[in-house]
């Protein structure tokens, strides 16, 4: 079965074609860091701007780079939450223009699926049940993936997720956009017990996390450092932060993959391309037995792949939108609303 999907949740446009949940035929990527990098974080208005004038083109590419005609197209599977409201908005009505135009079905994804389906992308054996831990920019979350379609969230973050910490952190520290990419490069030649930072626990909720109190730190330490007429050291302060962001998502996905008892535990999301966590994630779980599944580098960020990816298993499950269907900044995974 061979699926046209689109994503443009956030920042980037992406189109690809995929063949039967597993196999990219194609994937095309526009990304908007040199427009927000100006501005030090996603500027909403400017990235659903880019993505009207990027997708036409990328859905075009996708299809010519795949070898693939229009009308050899089964399915339309689009992104339509959570993300920027505008920015999601643009995908879906381009999707459902597509769908229509060529007179096929259209596939609602929804976004954390897709990113737990990049896992599925390089690894053919694996199947469900399993744990997951997905960490992004906008998403910190610990799943029981039950089935293709059955998702049971056990964990969240309460506010931050583990990405705006990352983002956040390396605006006040002057040091670039994206932060969790520069952040990590920095990282690799710090001491990671340089400065003591803080792991939030939720008292009675053992697999949610708290990210603010860990932003908020590396803040006051900028800034005192600033006023005192100090400097931080960088590679330090990276690697701390890297090791304390890792010690919170490890510890808890470890934990719930123990209890699960599955003996798989999946990482995916952008955070997921942090060096430090994917050693420290891999580790701790090989001393419980379970088995680790990494999502590639290249589809750990936003991308029409997983979307492809995950649209294939919602298509069998009998998931179809209308031109009725809409764009929604939040929605859990396991809502109500993913079910068709």
């Amino acid at each position: 079965m061979i699926i046209l999907s689109i994503e443009s949740s956030c920042d980037e446009t992406a189109a690809a074609v995929t063949e039967n949940g597993r196999t990219v035929l194609s994937s095309e990527i526009s990304s908007q860091i040199d427009i927000h990098t100006l501005y030090g974080g996603v500027v909403p208005e400017l990235a659903s701007r880019s993505h009207i004038q990027a997708v036409q083109k990328l859905a075009d590419l996708a299809l010519k780079d795949a070898g693939i005609r229009r009308e050899d197209v089964d399915a339309v599977a689009v992104t339509y939450a959570p993300g920027l409201i505008g920015a999601v908005l643009v995908g879906v009505s381009f999707a459902k223009s597509a769908a229509l135009a060529l007179g096929k079905p259209l596939v609602p994804v929804h976004h954390i699926r897709g990113h737990v389906a990049a896992n599925y992308i390089a690894w053919p054996e694996l199947e469900p049940p399993f744990a997951c831990l997905v960490a992004s920019g906008g998403s910190s979350l610990i799943l029981d993936v039950r089935g293709y379609t059955d998702y049971r969230v056990l964990g969240s973050t309460r506010d931050d997720a583990a990405g705006e910490c990352f983002d956040k952190a390396a605006r006040v520290l002057g040091i670039g956009y994206p932060g969790g990419a520069q952040i990590d490069a920095l990282a690799k030649t710090g001491d990671p017990e340089r400065y003591p930072l803080p792991r939030a626990k939720v008292e009675g909720h053992p697999y949610d996390m708290s990210f603010s109190g860990l932003k908020t730190a590396v803040v006051n330490l900028a800034h005192n450092a600033r006023q005192a007429g100090r400097s931080l050291d960088l590679p330090d302060l990276a690697a701390s932060l890297c090791k304390a962001v890792s010690d919170t998502l490890v510890s808890r996905a470890t934990e719930a993959a123990v209890h699960l008892g599955y003996g798989k535990l999946a990482i995916a999301g952008g955070v997921a391309a942090n060096s430090v966590i994917r050693r420290s994630l891999a580790s701790e779980a090989r001393k419980y037995g379970i088995r680790t599944y990494l999502a590639p580098l290249e589809y750990c960020g936003d991308n029409a792949a997983m979307i492809g990816c995950q649209g294939y298993y919602e298509y069998l499950a009998g998931v179809r939108g209308t031109s009725a269907l809409n764009a929604y900044a939040t929605m859990s995974p396991d809502s109500a609303l993913c079910r068709f």
